[in-house]
């Protein structure tokens, strides 16, 4: 049986990041994937302002190379029609999660980190602190790190399940050869209490849609409308599907000297649908909270540390929550997308959120200070039909 000081079950983005991080604390690690790198994965890939700021301070790297696509203009749609076009804001970047992921692996590797792969989490011991891989292999830890997904084993085995089912997202996804336009394009209105997706990519367009699970009773059919307003064919290729966090984080992310970070957490948010930046932020809390227990010589207190880095990122997901509660009800509905086709201010704030540069607390503001206008509006094309017939 191999020690390691740190364990990390999951090599995505918060694995790799944990791994990536213990190492430069100087902690032995081990980091264990049930895949081979480099394997499929559902995700946009937009790599956001936040998210190459997280790269650039835990992996050292830019995203100037063939693995990212830039793209300067976002383009935002519902119900048909071009809500707004924006390209005054900082430029974002698109990659694929195969290579993306494949490369941070590579990072951790590099690092130090002692790979298990293709033969993943099996059980959890919690009291000797050791894992059992799926072989039969057993690892010992001094702090665990779970960074292994939405469908995290290790919360399976803690906890009984992964997340809830009635509060959990879904999405869908597709590849559309070729690339459809050089923008980024956010459709408002392709699921219920969600939106779509098309990025562009080198070599293809990501199109997806996903919205709360529970709210969604036939996501096959908003992905194939979504699909058909993308001019494309919705039965040309298979839909690739997945649950999402979507907002629904882990309250209580770990317990002891076992940490969740990324998606296993539930670290998403629910409105940008950001994951990457989290999910590499989380990690490297995961990692610096388990170096100062360690060092401390009490592992224990690992998980005590962590809650408390991760208060901020929570405070920002509750506001996002409630930020959604504003958005998607159909009582909001008309309101919120007339306050954001004509606020060129609240559209800037969208793009600054986006580059991890305000917060939703300054976006719920501004928009509250124009939702009085924006219903009045609301209310006028409502009434003038009626209006007119009256008239006539």
């Amino acid at each position: 049986m191999r020690q390691f000081d740190v364990i990390v079950v999951g090599s995505g983005p918060a694995g790799s990041a944990a791994a990536v991080m213990a190492r430069a604390k100087g902690l032995s690690v081990a980091i264990v994937d049930k895949a081979n790198f480099p394997r499929k994965k559902l995700c946009g890939g937009l790599i956001t302002g936040r998210s190459e700021k997280a790269l650039a301070r835990i992996f050292g790297a830019d995203v100037h190379s063939e693995l990212f696509l830039k793209a300067t203009e976002m383009r935002f749609r519902a119900k048909g029609k071009i809500l707004a076009d924006l390209n005054d804001g900082p430029p974002v970047h698109l990659t694929m999660r195969w290579d993306f992921d494949a490369w941070l692996h590579e990072k951790a590797v590099t690092a130090g980190s002692t790979p298990y792969l293709g033969n993943g989490f099996a059980s959890l011991n919690e009291d000797e602190t050791t894992i059992t891989l799926k072989d039969g292999t057993t690892l010992s830890y001094g702090v665990l790190i779970a960074a292994d997904g939405v469908n995290s084993a290790v919360a399976r085995a803690m906890f009984g399940r992964p997340f809830d089912p009635e509060t959990i997202g879904f999405g869908l996804e597709v590849e559309a050869p070729p690339a459809l336009h050089e923008y980024v394009e956010v459709d408002l209105d392709a699921a219920v209490w969600g939106y779509g997706w098309a990025f562009p990519k080198h070599h293809s367009t990501t199109i997806g849609v996903g919205g709360i699970n529970s709210r969604n009773d036939d996501m096959k059919a908003h992905m194939a409308a979504y699909l058909t307003r993308c001019g494309q064919d919705p039965d040309a290729k298979p839909y690739k599907g997945q649950f999402l966090p979507f907002g629904d984080y882990r309250k209580e992310p770990g317990r002891g000297a076992i940490l969740f970070c990324g998606d296993a957490a539930g670290l998403v948010d629910p409105i940008t649908g950001e994951g990457i930046a989290l999910a590499m932020e989380s990690g490297a809390m995961a990692a610096e909270s388990a170096a100062t227990a360690l060092a401390d010589k009490a592992a224990d207190s690992a998980y005590g540390l962590y809650l408390n880095a991760l208060r901020p990122m929570h405070q920002s997901l509750r506001e996002a929550r409630l930020w959604r509660r504003l958005m998607f009800p159909k009582a909001m509905r008309e309101v919120f997308l007339s306050a954001f086709a004509r606020g060129t201010s609240l559209q800037g704030k969208y793009l600054r959120l986006l580059a991890g540069e305000i917060e939703y607390r300054d976006l719920r503001l501004m928009f509250l200070r124009k939702a009085p206008k924006a219903a009045f509006r609301a209310l006028g094309r409502k009434l003038n039909p009626v209006a007119r017939k009256a008239s006539s």
